[in-house]
This record gives C-alpha cells, sequence and structure tokens, in this order.
C-alpha cells in the first residue's frame, strides 16, 4: 500500500459514517428500553443518525459536503431533525410521566 494514494478525506468520511452509524445503534438500544414517549423520539433520532451516516458514504464519493445539491439537503434535513429531537426530548423529560392503570 502506497500512502501517496491515500487519501485522508475519504478516510475522514468513512470512519466518521461508521461512528454515526455507532450512534445510530446505541439510540435505538436505548430507545428500545425507554417509555413510548422517549421510545418513538429515539427511534426517529436514530433513523436519522443512520441516514447523516449514509450522507458521509456518500460524501467520501462526491468529495464535498455540498455536492450534489440534494446531498446538502440531506444533511440539513438531518440537523433539523436532530435539534426537533433534542428539543421534543427535553419537553418530554420535563413533563410528568404518563399515568397508566
Amino acid at each position: 500500500m502506497n500512502l501517496d494514494s491515500i487519501d485522508i478525506e475519504v478516510v475522514f468520511n468513512n470512519f466518521e459514517a461508521g461512528f454515526w452509524f455507532v450512534i445510530a445503534l446505541v439510540l435505538a438500544c436505548r430507545a428500545w428500553r425507554s417509555e413510548p414517549r422517549v421510545k418513538r423520539v429515539g427511534m426517529f433520532a436514530a433513523f436519522a443518525f443512520g441516514v447523516f451516516g449514509v450522507s458521509d458514504l456518500i460524501e467520501a464519493h462526491t468529495g464535498a459536503w455540498w455536492r450534489p445539491w440534494w446531498l446538502f439537503v440531506m444533511k440539513a434535513t438531518c440537523v433539523l431533525v436532530f435539534a426537533g429531537c433534542l428539543r421534543r426530548y427535553r419537553q418530554i423529560k420535563k413533563s410528568p410521566p404518563i399515568q397508566t392503570s
């Protein structure tokens, strides 16, 4: 293997994609064991992190996060979903638990 032929950006994007996939897996496992309100938000966030990982794999081949245009839209949508999930999670944690009989 020739070190001159290694593209550090491709390696980094692939590593980063793996990181997002691990985050997605951990979130999904934690959400699965949570109460229904948290479970729904956690699974949605896990899916978004998985999609974000896929976007990094695509970025590794395109060379830029803004090219093609839909890759930027994909990444921006994921970030908005992350923010929305965090907001909803905080609302759930501040509210009293649902009483079941």
